[in-house]
């Protein structure tokens, strides 16, 4: 008893030193985990931020792919940023933890400010690709501009215009120049990108009024039309490239203001992303510190696994003892049963001579409901033996009887065979007779009463073969009746058979039990198995002489029912005689 009190006490602790270490390492792991995820974040945002003042400025010089790239960091770094902030419900991480919450809204100022931003460069997307795709445009209509005015120039040299349209001409090649330089200043926006947009929609006013009166004259601006006609022709083409440029003019100076502002936000967020990344490297140094200051754990969880080993190990040395008691308990018992075994086979020995009259002693051991099994099977055995006795002595007066009717039969129907010899021969010899009366009727009326007398005697004789015929037919039907009564008596003879089977079968499944009963006894129900095993052959070959009987039996039943058929055919041809 104090055995097991005290391997329950050591399975308790064992318990609870275990569900303990399991609960602390799942504590553990999932701050571990949740460490892991915000520290993966955090290092995630130092990228991003950078990543954002990359794609910004790149996004203020017109390149298409920035913006694209520009939004996904931006999407990227704020989905992080929330799950740091506010946490990530689909995976059950919580938010960044109360102590860290300075660094949190250090982080969170930076970038509400580099977001703000973020959001004015994407939203004016197509203002920077288009300006830069008409100062693309510009960039290669202002060169074919000069090129064509050279051209212009040589023409009016060559022809002998006067000195005034040449320089006008010249003039417009370096003013084309100034053009495409303060496109590419407002595009730079620079400090002095303002002034330089002002200029270029001067310089364009004055590029298309000086080419207007090259072509058609102006007295106020004192230049003379053009009168080489190929020079013309030149001025006209030039006309038709600067369409392009005067029509910019009002869409650059429009937009510029907007671009103004895309390159002070793309400064803006160069300089915060600056902040940002070490605000962001503050916030990850800090979980970084936090996920370090939990060895605590990790060593109240060895010191729990200790404990848990050391009540296994005890438990152990507890079980040990305890099996060595059980086994000696175990040892004794086996002795005691195997003197109450070795002592139900002496009692039962002579059982396996066929010795009926022996029985087993009942005893309080577990052998006692075996030798009461036994006694049980004996008294069953006694009974059978004499039910099967009483019933052969049955069989074989019914057998006796059969016999004896059967021959009877036998006779019957040999004098039934004699007498329908004898009255065929007698019919034979009238028909004989009558035949010769006939032939001697037509040779001589003188016979004819010795005819008569003899047709008389024949009528006699007649008469006597149908009384005979008629005893036949009684005697015939008296067979017939005996021969069916035969047949019943077979039909009883049957069910005494049916009853010896049944009673095989019944000591067939007897003796079958018994030997259930033996193999559940072991080596002590050996001596009764072999007893079990003889009655049960005993049992086989009874229900075997049973069957043949049975055999036997419908045998004569059909060749009685067969001899009862041929008498009344014969009854009913003597009746047709």
């Amino acid at each position: 008893m104090r055995s097991n009190t005290l391997t329950t006490g050591l399975f308790v602790v064992l318990v609870v030193s275990i569900v303990l270490l399991f609960a602390n390492f799942a504590y553990v792991n999932t701050q571990s985990d949740y460490d892991n995820e915000y520290i993966a974040h955090a290092g995630e945002l130092r990228v991003l931020s950078q990543q954002i003042a990359k794609d910004a400025v790149e996004a203020a010089t017109g390149t298409q792919e920035a913006f694209a790239s520009l939004k996904q960091a931006r999407n990227d770094f704020n989905q992080r940023w929330g799950y740091l902030s506010q946490g990530n419900e689909s995976i059950g991480l919580p938010a960044v933890p109360e102590s860290l919450r300075t660094e949190v809204n250090a982080v969170e100022q930076d970038w509400n400010t580099l977001r703000r931003d973020t959001d004015a460069i994407l939203s004016s997307e197509q203002t920077v690709l288009s300006l830069h795709q008409v100062a693309s445009t510009l960039a290669e209509t202002i060169p074919q501009l000069q090129v064509e005015y050279e051209e212009v120039v040589d023409i009016l040299l060559e022809s002998g215009a006067p000195a005034a349209q040449v320089s006008v001409a010249q003039r417009q090649s370096l003013l084309a120049e100034r053009i495409l330089g303060s496109v590419n200043k407002v595009l730079s926006g620079d400090q002095d990108s303002v002034q330089a947009a002002d200029m270029f929609g001067r310089d364009a006013s004055l590029f298309g009024r000086v080419l207007n009166a090259m072509i058609e004259g102006n007295v106020a601006m004192g230049i003379t039309a053009v009168a080489d006609e190929e020079a013309r022709d030149r001025l006209s083409e030039i006309a038709e490239l600067f369409q392009f440029v005067s029509g910019s003019v009002d869409e650059i100076l429009e937009t510029s203001p907007e671009l103004f502002q895309v390159r002070e936000s793309a400064n803006s967020i160069f300089e915060v992303s600056q902040t940002l990344l070490d605000k962001t490297s503050a916030l990850s140094q800090g979980l970084q510190n936090r996920a370090d200051a939990r060895y605590l754990n990790t060593i109240v969880g060895y010191v729990l696994g200790a404990l848990a080993l050391a009540s296994i190990i005890l438990i152990g040395l507890v079980m040990v003892q305890e099996t060595r008691r059980r086994l000696s308990e175990t040892a004794e018992k086996n002795e005691r049963n195997q003197a109450a075994i070795l002592r139900l086979l002496d009692e039962i020995g002579d059982l396996a001579d066929g010795d009926l009259t022996v029985a087993a002693t009942v005893t309080e051991d577990f052998t006692g409901a075996i030798a009461d099994s036994i006694n049980y099977s004996i008294d069953q055995l006694r009974e059978l033996v004499a039910t099967i006795n009483q019933t052969a002595v049955q069989v074989s007066g019914a057998a006796q009887e059969t016999q004896a009717t059967a021959m009877h039969l036998a006779e019957a129907s040999e004098h039934q065979a004699q007498e329908i010899a004898g009255a065929s021969a007698a019919i034979n010899e009238m028909a004989v007779s009558i035949d010769q009366v006939s032939a001697n009727a037509a040779e001589s009326s003188a016979v004819a009463e010795r005819s008569v007398a003899i047709a008389n005697k024949g009528n006699e004789v007649v008469h006597n073969t149908i009384t005979g015929m008629d005893n036949i037919r009684e005697q015939i039907q008296d067979t017939s009746k005996r021969i069916k009564r035969l047949g019943e008596s077979s039909q009883e003879i049957g069910d005494i058979v049916s009853l010896i089977n049944d009673i095989a079968d019944q000591t067939n499944i007897l003796a079958l039990n018994a030997a259930i009963q033996a193999s559940m006894a072991g080596d002590a129900g050996r001596g009764f198995a072999v007893v079990a095993d003889e009655v049960q052959r005993l049992a086989e070959r009874s229900s075997a002489a049973t069957k043949q009987i049975e055999a036997l039996v419908k045998t004569i039943q059909t060749d009685t029912n067969e001899a009862v058929i041929s008498m009344e055919q014969t009854t009913s041809e003597v009746v047709r005689g």
